[in-house]
């Protein structure tokens, strides 16, 4: 199951979709999950097939916090057990089980982990989808890719002045000269990575991200006094899509009726990058000397490593030939 996406923590959703007494499916890495709100109205998650004649359970009504199956009204609780067997009154149900999945809700946004989960742990969250005070814009964008290629676009840096000349890279593009030199430097993390660029030298040109395994770019934006990021989230649906969710988080100028302009202007920026990475073959990244890569690519590379190495469980994850002498880790 979650072909390439399995074992780990992603949020899938804006939290705010999930109604109470309203199963809300999806699909995440190629399977169909469904979600509802049990009695508590915490959420809960189990795959979107009937473990009885495998109809689609999202069909059904949630119902005392339990979800009825829409063709012989099966009842299941979170954990995906059993509750009813309408004309069965000697049905073995504690032998009777839906597949779950568990979930979490938090940050506003709904984690799935993409595995039976007796040693799941907890999502990774970046503070600053939980802490008390930044006004939060959420958005959420569907792009024709796979999530990786998504991923990689997030973590590089050397597009912006390019693709996005009109908009952030407005303030680099007029600076860069033929001979202009951008530095790359990586740090590994507990969470992830952390990479961060120059531009000719100079520490007003580049920019620090943070990647959060498998699947989350934030972009921390020099505010003086302030806090200023942007949260992406690459989530695959399928082979071909990729569900993009979109969060940024400010400190100042925090009255509501303003998020529709920061969310423009994150759509803006979002559509610039999607018309270039839909463009991409093949969909999903490829092992890293199938491509040609430089030393600028570093970030890209070690999310490509990872993919590979922990993913896909592939050791074709060695860096190409020009890398190998500038590329170290820092």
């Amino acid at each position: 199951m979650f072909d390439r996406f399995a074992n780990v923590w992603t949020a899938v959703t804006l939290a705010k979709h999930l109604k109470v007494g309203k199963p809300l499916p999806l699909e995440v890495a190629g399977e169909k999950i469904v979600f509802f709100r049990d009695e508590k109205g915490h959420p809960r998650a189990l795959l979107d097939r009937c473990p009885h004649r495998g109809v689609q359970l999202s069909l059904g009504k949630v119902e005392n916090g339990c979800l009825e199956c829409p063709f012989h009204a099966w009842k299941f609780d979170g954990s995906g057990a059993v509750k009813h067997v309408p004309l069965n009154p000697d049905a073995k149900r504690e032998r009777l089980f839906a597949t779950s999945f568990p979930v979490r809700e938090v940050g506003g946004l709904l984690w799935l982990f993409t595995g039976t989960g007796k040693h799941c742990g907890e999502p990774e969250v970046p503070s600053a989808l939980t802490m008390v005070g930044p006004a939060r814009t959420y958005l959420e964008i569907e792009w024709n890719t796979h999530w990786t290629r998504a991923m990689e676009n997030m973590l590089d840096s050397p597009h912006v002045p390019y693709v996005h000349a009109g908009t952030i890279g407005r303030f680099i593009r007029p600076r860069l000269r033929d001979d202009s030199r951008m530095d790359v430097t990586w740090e590994e993390t507990a969470f992830g990575g952390k990479t961060h660029s120059t531009v000719d030298d100079d520490p007003g040109s580049g920019a620090t991200l943070e990647w959060y395994r498998p699947n989350m770019m934030v972009l921390h934006i020099p505010v003086p006094g302030e806090l200023f990021r942007m949260h992406a989230i690459c989530v695959p649906i399928n082979a071909t899509r990729t569900r993009m969710i979109i969060i940024g988080a400010r400190s100042f100028a925090t009255l509501s009726l303003l998020n529709p302009l920061f969310n423009y202007s994150n759509r803006r920026i979002a559509n610039e990058d999607r018309a270039v990475v839909e463009s991409s073959q093949p969909l999903e990244v490829p092992p890293p000397r199938e491509e040609i890569s430089v030393r600028t690519d570093r970030a890209t590379l070690q999310f490509r490593k990872y993919y590979f190495s922990t993913l896909v469980g592939d050791e074709r994850r060695e860096e190409p030939d020009e890398l190998e002498e500038h590329a170290t880790t820092h």
